[in-house]
């Protein structure tokens, strides 16, 4: 392609098919929009003792594929691929996912796969989805996430270096314990305690406040498991339907009365970081066309997505420099962003992060985050699709951003419009 042809291409993607640029230019509607007809997840539970810390992932996940067959009407035999972004199971989950595939109703013929992209893997594993639609390469097809990290998570989730590894600065730095850089973060970029706290509180007040208006329901699955009590020893089954990590009553004053983890003065601690928890989401998509071949009612389109790198002790900083690059993309400023969700991995990073971007507070998380609700790591990028396309619908907004720092130094991004 000649240089001419190359800038062509260029304006063409910013300004988009019929020449316009941002808004008008994404909200319009094109026989091959990549739409989502489907988007929903399970509740999120306190790993080692909620709802679902005696649950697998991969049983996680035949329920919430389930729950998308039943919910979208989607007849199963249509479903050509299924990406199942995982950060922690022994060989990527890549044998129970497809196995969970088959149990939720899924037919032989559908193909499913795992990925491993950290704190995004739920996000890339609903872009990959975009991108061989896009290419022709499948007709219908899930993104989903997953993670139980009530089983899996702890000190055997990275292994340990080769001294070729370890022999270079950089790359031994991805092992640095994300709490510890994100310490060190605070402290070099000078997010102070207070600010963290505030934040922190903020989200708990939210998701308070957004699940006793029942406003989570319609993106949860409620999922029957089985539970052991762990006073009695008794097993019962029980019926998961809201997050159970959500907490009334937290104030930055509350928060300002606990230890710090990372370090004596330090500031973060465990109410200003996201909880350890176990979840699935996921996310059915398809072409326009299609979906309305189909039948199928459109809650959304998906426009753009970014992927970059960071020095690993700054993996915090990941949206900052993924946002810009997604809004680029889509051909859109920050500004024409209706809600923001930005993972809430560490208060710190997050709180960073919004200011040196200068986005307002109120588009931040509108129903919380992270840290009032749960990090399950592979299943958050798409839990946060749920989460945006039902809070702007219900608000009747536009446009939405999802973005999260990426362990060992990336950050991710995506352009999301509401139908």
């Amino acid at each position: 392609m000649s240089s001419a042809q190359q800038r062509l291409s260029q304006v063409a993607s910013h300004f988009g098919p019929s020449g316009k640029k941002g808004v008008s230019a994404i909200t319009e509607k094109h026989p091959d929009d990549i739409v989502v007809t489907c988007a929903l997840r399970t509740a999120l539970t306190k790993g080692g003792k909620g709802g679902f810390k005696d649950t697998a992932a991969a049983d996680l996940l035949a329920g919430v594929f389930k729950g998308v067959i039943d919910r979208s009407g989607i007849d199963p035999s249509l479903v050509n691929d299924i990406s199942v972004g995982s950060v922690l199971p022994p060989g990527g989950g890549a044998t129970e996912f497809r196995a969970a595939a088959l149990v939720a109703g899924f037919p032989e013929s559908t193909a499913v796969k795992s990925l491993n992209r950290q704190c995004s893997s739920g996000l890339q594993a609903i872009v990959d989805i975009a991108n061989a639609l896009k290419s022709g390469m499948i007709d219908v097809g899930i993104g989903a996430g997953v993670e139980s990290m009530s089983s899996q998570y702890g000190p055997g989730a990275v292994t340990e270096f080769s001294e070729l590894l370890e022999s270079h600065p950089e790359s031994a730095n991805c092992k640095v314990p994300m709490g510890v850089l994100s310490e060190q973060m605070a402290k070099d970029r000078n997010v102070t305690r207070a600010a963290q706290d505030a934040f922190a509180a903020a989200s708990y007040q939210k998701a308070v406040k957004a699940q006793q208006a029942g406003l989570f329901n319609e993106e949860i699955i409620p999922l029957q498991v089985k539970w052991t009590d762990p006073k009695s020893g008794e097993e019962k089954t029980i019926t998961v339907k809201a997050d159970d990590g959500i907490r009334d009553g937290i104030t930055p004053e509350s928060l300002g009365k606990i230890r710090p983890a990372f370090a004596k003065d330090g500031s973060i601690h465990a109410g200003n970081a996201s909880q350890i928890s176990d979840g699935a989401a996921a996310v059915l998509l398809m072409k326009r066309s299609t979906a309305e071949r189909l039948g199928q009612k459109i809650i959304g389109k998906y426009v753009a997505a970014s992927i970059v790198g960071v020095k690993p002790l700054l993996m915090g900083i990941g949206p900052w420099k993924a946002i810009p690059v997604a809004l680029e993309k889509a051909g859109i400023t920050k500004d024409d962003v209706d809600i923001y969700e930005i993972n809430e991995a560490f208060a710190s990073q997050c709180v960073w992060c919004i200011n040196e971007l200068g986005l307002p507070q109120e588009k931040i998380n509108p129903k919380g985050g992270a840290i009032a609700f749960g990090h399950p790591l592979g299943c958050t990028g798409s839990r946060q699709i749920s989460t945006l396309l039902t809070e702007l619908k219900r608000t009747n907004k536009k446009i939405g951003v999802s973005s999260m720092c990426v362990g060992t130094g990336m950050g991710m991004a995506a352009v999301w419009v509401a139908e």
